[in-house]
């Protein structure tokens, strides 16, 4: 049986740092950056690299539409 592997992709720009996404995930995959975009606001990140499962919860609790999940099967 073939695992899935996910990647999340965030706008950083569009972002604001609701924390949602976090919460959302099943696997504490993302997280808050340190750092801000040009608005001001601390936006999410892929903290864990080989963990997601691309199982897609983060982007469905985002209210401005900032994460892209991509998924693939590894064999």
């Amino acid at each position: 049986m073939a695992k899935v592997k996910g990647v999340v992709i965030v706008n950083t720009e569009r972002c604001k740092g609701c924390n949602l996404c976090v919460v959302a995930c099943p696997l504490d995959v993302l997280a808050l950056a340190k750092e801000v975009n040009h608005k001001g606001y601390n936006y999410a990140v892929q903290a864990v690299e080989d963990k997601c499962n691309g199982c897609a919860s983060c982007a469905t609790v985002c209210p401005d539409g900032c994460l892209t999940v991509y998924r693939a099967k590894v064999e």
